[in-house]
């Protein structure tokens, strides 16, 4: 059974905090999907993964190599290569089922942009409601802290 992370970004952007939890679930030896909600944010992501020190594993849905993506950047709720992760970035939507399903699940989202937080509020009280375990962290003290644990 897993767990749903909510990630509160206030002092990194999406396209700093987003490479550091993959590099931490690839080394974890899992699969992830990055789910958004609009393909051209995930064109900009895609461009974004390619770090001054290297090359961050990955490729775009809807590929020939889907199946082999140890990252796969995704509008859709499918994933092709297996993921037991899901990162969900700009709002895209979880549920229940699939946390319990999938080893984890990151909800990343804008601490500065009064509409993504609500959708993250609203997000945590549909999954803790259904029962899920979920974490809330928060960058407000500068590094990355544990404010909120349900389940």
């Amino acid at each position: 059974m897993g767990a749903a992370y909510f990630y509160h970004l206030t002092r990194s952007p999406l396209e700093v905090t987003l490479p550091m939890l993959l590099g931490k679930a690839l080394g974890a030896g899992w699969r992830v999907a990055v789910r958004g909600t609009d393909a051209a944010r995930l064109d900009w992501l895609d461009d974004k993964l390619w770090l001054d020190d290297g090359f961050l594993p990955h490729g775009r849905a809807g590929g020939e190599f889907d199946a082999e993506q140890p990252v796969l950047l995704t509008t859709d709720t499918a994933a092709p290569n297996g993921a037991v992760c899901v990162m969900a970035v700009d709002g895209a939507e979880v549920g229940a089922d699939e946390v319990n399903a999938l080893d984890r699940v990151c909800i990343l989202f804008d601490g500065n942009d009064g509409d993504a937080v609500q959708a993250a509020r609203d997000q945590w009280k549909t999954l803790t409601g259904a029962g899920c375990a979920a974490q809330y962290w928060s960058q407000e003290g500068g590094g990355w802290e544990k404010k909120a644990e349900s389940g």
